[in-house]
């Protein structure tokens, strides 16, 4: 899966206050009525203005990077370098003005006449514009964090991800660990809105979150994951320069690091525990209902009901646990599912017996996958990609594996990140499948291909639908057994389990979040139908119950590029190219699944036309 900064935390939005912060706060923000003059109107402000679609997504991409300092920071600003975001209430109520003020604008450009990549411009930016007002009014900003992620150890990838070149970087990355007192004191008083509110975090995650917290919060200071910038210089930096940046470091960590985890290690302990929800769904008010149907729209992009989604989990369960059965047969093995997968867990020629093994095993596969990428791929990315391990103080609540974004622009690959704490809970036959989601096919070469897009607006480089994105991540898990990449029937029964693992993702979140289910009735489907191991079961339902609805995004997403494809093969017979398919699915980046399907009918048109040309 693909990981982003801070997603979390821009999400502030309170709706139990949001009629009055609105009602306080000018229909039009300052400085974002660029290309005219704000007036009044009948006691209203509003943005006199000669628009274009154009000139919208230039303030869009203005306001979106004056709220984001770390992609500010990564596109060269050097001021933003030296800062963290502003997640307080009063600027994520600005943020919103902003976002209708937008909205209000792109629906007066929706009768312009406008050729076919601007309509798909102008599509885009009205998915981004409504994504960011569909969860606007349940204050997500109450619980900036899920089972392994948040904006306590974010900073700790923004630290492995930026760039140290010169003596500035260096300084300015010092300058941004000052901040972190007053980042976290802003997620602090965010959290106690969610106290106050009954918004918390299921107590049953919380043992991990705070141990995580508490190990950051320790010394040595020279030692601290955020110190590792310090510990290597590029030859340009003079030996006195170094000596006075570690210093620099060494007070950063001291006096703001440590200082800012202790304190946050000490309200997750006294404050927050003490008050998180004892249920593991979110819960069956008509608020958490609501939230629950926005967050199926949110995650799917489709207009499907949590009941419909779990009824589309069960058939998948069924008929997956199907193929597992068939392979069992195949290796006769003599016994149950169950003796089988017991089997699979104990037996060590299936584990790794150190991480430098597991990582070479992984490393393997994906030199592999490279070498199938030509014959299904007509175009790929010039961005390239490394494998490297889960920082080790992360590892213990992260998942198995995700995909760390490069950037072209920095000259920076990207990473497919592999978990190796607990290497008897890593099984190989799983890691062919976990490659292709992560690596390529899947995350690598969708996010690369979106990043280095030519003549399209900023945003569409890095706009990522979880139902795109997840749902191409796992149709890869399956390509790459067209590629040959899957040598035993472990390793397909290794895809089938991973396949199960999202299947039963559809069933484990409705279950939890609408039908009421506990702990044990979520596991349960993962214990009963997949190869999962025990540590990996517990961590993934802990992420469900902590990050309700993402999850739905990868098995819907990749039934429906299934469901195209297919359609395109019917259609076109002998002309169908699969290299050609593929491009046209990547082609325009990040989209929601109802464009892909309008643009996969396109395509199917033209290829039709393209055929009978060639006749």
């Amino acid at each position: 899966m693909m990981k982003y900064l801070f997603s979390a935390s821009l999400a502030l939005f309170l709706s139990g206050t949001s009629s009055l912060a609105l009602a306080q706060t000018p229909s039009v923000a300052p400085g974002f009525c660029t290309n005219g003059q704000i007036i009044v109107v009948d006691g209203q402000t509003e943005c006199h203005i000669e628009d274009s679609l154009e000139a919208l997504i230039a303030d869009y991409e203005d306001a979106q990077l004056k709220h984001d300092p770390i992609t500010a920071g990564d596109l060269g600003n050097a001021q933003a370098l030296r800062s963290l975001p502003n997640v307080s209430l009063e600027a994520e109520t600005k943020r919103q003005a902003e976002t209708a003020e937008f909205l209000s604008r792109h629906a007066k450009l929706s009768t312009r006449p406008m050729g076919e990549e601007e309509r798909l411009n102008y599509d885009l930016l009205g998915f981004a514009l409504k994504q960011k007002q569909r969860l606007a009014p349940f204050d997500e900003a109450r619980l900036p964090f899920t089972n392994d992620s948040g904006f306590f150890n974010n900073v700790i990838y923004l630290a492995r991800q930026t760039r140290f070149e010169k003596v500035s970087d260096y300084e300015a990355y010092a300058a941004r660990l000052t901040r972190l007192p007053r980042y976290f004191s802003q997620h602090k008083t965010n959290m106690r809105r969610g106290m106050e509110t009954g918004f918390t975090a299921a107590a049953e995650i919380m043992p991990g979150i705070l141990e995580t917290v508490q190990s950051l919060a320790q010394g040595p200071v020279t030692e601290h994951p955020l110190y590792e910038p310090f510990n290597t210089f590029p030859e340009t930096v003079s030996a006195s320069d170094q000596t006075r940046l570690k210093a620099l470091g060494e007070a950063a960590i001291e006096s703001a690091v440590l200082p800012a985890y202790k304190d946050l290690a000490e309200f997750f302990a006294d404050d927050y525990i003490p008050k998180a929800r004892q249920a593991s769904g979110i819960g069956d008010s008509e608020e958490a209902r609501d939230y629950y149907r926005a967050l199926v729209r949110y995650f799917t992009t489709l207009d499907l009901t949590p009941d419909e989604i779990h009824q589309k989990g069960l058939a998948e369960v069924a008929r997956i646990r199907a193929k597992m059965d068939a392979i069992i047969e195949e290796v006769r093995f003599d016994g149950s599912f169950a003796e089988f997968i017991a089997e699979l867990r104990a037996n060590p020629k299936f584990y790794a017996e150190s991480e430098r093994e597991l990582l070479m095993a992984a490393s393997y596969i994906a030199k592999k996958i490279d070498g199938k990428m030509p014959e299904y791929f007509g175009k790929l990315p010039r961005l390239s990609y490394g494998v490297m391990p889960v920082p080790k103080e992360i590892a213990p609540t992260y998942t198995t594996g995700r995909y760390w974004g490069g950037s072209p622009e920095q000259g920076r690959a990207g990473n497919y990140v592999v978990n190796t704490y607990n290497l008897k809970q890593r099984p190989l036959y799983n890691l062919p499948a976990l490659t292709a989601h992560e690596a390529v096919p899947g995350h690598h070469q969708q996010i690369a291909i979106a990043q280095e897009l030519d003549n399209v607006p900023r945003f569409r480089q890095s706009l990522y639908p979880n139902a795109f994105g997840e749902g191409w991540g796992l149709y890869s898990e399956k390509l790459a057994g067209e590629m040959g990449i899957y040598e035993t029937p472990y390793e397909r029964f290794g895809q089938l389990t991973y396949e199960m693992w999202r299947a039963c993702r559809l069933v484990v979140d409705t279950g939890l979040h609408w039908k009421g289910w506990s702990r044990d009735q979520a596991e349960a489907c993962f214990l009963e139908n997949s190869a999962l191991a025990a540590h990996n079961v517990k961590t993934e339902v802990d992420r469900y119950i902590s990050w309700p609805g993402q999850a739905l995004a990868y098995k819907i997403g990749e039934m429906k590029i299934l469901e195209l494809r297919q359609k395109a093969k019917d259609t076109l017979g002998a002309d169908f190219d699969i290299r050609r398919f593929h491009d046209a699915v990547l082609e325009d980046g990040g989209v929601p699944l109802t464009l892909l399907e309008k643009k996969i009918n396109r395509w199917i048109g033209q290829e039709i036309k393209r055929a009978a040309s060639n006749q």
